[in-house]
């Protein structure tokens, strides 16, 4: 699928493989491995399409939703990994079917600026970024770069903004993240859109349901992210050809194929996949509030990036700043910290007293670990070997060829329309 309709339903994620077998297509029976918001979209939309398949969705946990997960604790509320999702018309139309368009807004104008700290100072993230690393300088890493198999760190040739862009989106330094996967469309990577880049983006524009997303905006759910989830869920559950069974360890695409008696090409694994020379990292998530008097020297904004590895947290979501609907009690400001284990030794003064350099020296009035994200590696030439991997099933999610939500939910509707 590579025609015009194509792109303008489906944008820039048209340029990332689909490693997903034809036979999918002829299959009355598909078995999805990975209850997470990648499976459930998966299920729900192929379902959707397609009354007459059935469909069983595995999971090993007791719960459904995998990494999508939403905390509370009185009037705090605060998001685990993903808090909003950046502007795609795919997860606009998953909004509008699920009927949670009520819930779902765009962020607050003010917060909008995101900073890196550079130093003892704070960069704000803009066009002016270019002069930081040199227009000339970076124009020659980006044409470099589209041979392919090229690290972030080749194509953005500033360490520290390298460093804070990478670390925040998969918790690795540039120099480890393929630049292919992170921007295919810097790199090139991928087939190129049939038309214009600027007549497509119009076109895209045009077909958003809900409202139309204004320049640098995200938007999320009044709840948390976990609304979502519960929304996906109450629909599997209601659909008659959805079978979801919770609770179950599945050892490979083989012996779940024996065990429900499907092809091997009717199983889409969506769990995150763990091969030799891959590794994994390991972040840990703080919540911390402060009074508004307290952090009134805060700008307010999304957040700021941390480079710096001396510094345990690589990263400040302002979550109170963000969102449409309240996160933290009145008077009050809510921040999500972000701390990689390789910078950490797992002691929580350390984080205390690096809060205290860089929010606050008050006493915070909340202050509670949420606990551990384990994020997959996608080292520099991923995305050339993946597209090119002959595969035994069908892969999505996560894990495979991209991070974000929009990523995951298009992915599902890409799959959806093989039937």
């Amino acid at each position: 699928m590579s025609d015009v309709a194509s792109w303008i339903r489906h944008g820039v994620e048209m340029r990332r493989p689909l490693l997903v077998k034809e036979a999918l297509s002829l299959s009355d029976k598909v078995v999805i491995v990975g209850g997470g918001l990648s499976g459930m979209c998966c299920a729900y939309r192929i379902a959707q399409k397609s009354p007459h398949v059935e469909i069983v969705l595995v999971e090993k946990s007791e719960r459904l939703g995998g990494v999508i997960s939403t905390w509370s604790e009185g009037e705090w509320i605060c998001d685990l990994a993903v808090n909003a999702t950046r502007a795609h018309p795919a997860f606009w139309r998953l909004v509008e079917d699920l009927n949670l368009s009520k819930q779902f807004n765009p962020s607050q104008p003010r917060a909008k600026s995101r900073w890196v700290l550079l130093g003892e100072k704070r960069h704000r993230l803009s066009a002016l970024s270019l002069f930081k690393i040199g227009p000339i300088r970076l124009l020659k890493a980006i044409i470099k770069a589209r041979n392919g198999g090229a690290s972030v760190a080749e194509l953005l040739p500033h360490k520290q903004i390298a460093d804070a862009l990478t670390l925040g989106i998969v918790n690795n330094t540039s120099e480890n993240v393929d630049a292919d996967f992170l921007m295919p469309s810097m790199t090139q990577f991928g087939p190129p859109p049939p038309i214009k880049g600027s007549s497509l983006k119009k076109q895209i524009k045009a077909t958003y349901p809900l409202f139309t997303p204004e320049k640098g905006a995200v938007a999320s759910f009044d709840g948390g992210m976990e609304s979502l989830v519960v929304a996906l869920q109450s629909q599997l559950e209601s659909l008659e050809n959805v079978t979801v069974i919770t609770g179950q360890t599945v050892e490979s695409p083989q012996s779940i194929a024996s065990e429900f008696e499907v092809p091997l090409e009717s199983v889409l694994w969506t769990a995150p996949v763990v091969e030799k020379g891959r590794n994994l990292t390991h972040l840990s998530v703080f919540a911390v509030g402060f009074r508004d008097i307290d952090v009134a020297d805060v700008r307010y904004g999304y957040g700021t990036l941390i480079p710096d590895a001396s510094i345990p947290i690589s990263g400040i979501l302002h979550e109170s700043d963000l969102h449409h609907s309240k996160r933290a009690p009145e008077g009050h400001r809510l921040f999500r910290i972000m701390v990689p284990h390789n910078r950490w030794d797992g002691d929580e003064n350390l984080i205390r007293k690096s809060i205290e350099r860089l929010l606050s020296h008050k006493e915070p009035a909340l202050f509670r670990n949420l606990g551990i994200q384990t994020i997959p590696s996608y080292p520099p030439g991923y995305m050339q070997e993946i597209s090119q991997k002959a595969t035994d099933c069908n892969y999505l999610g996560w894990g495979m060829s991209g991070v974000s939500v929009t990523h995951v939910v298009d992915e599902a509707e890409r799959v959806a329309e093989l039937f």
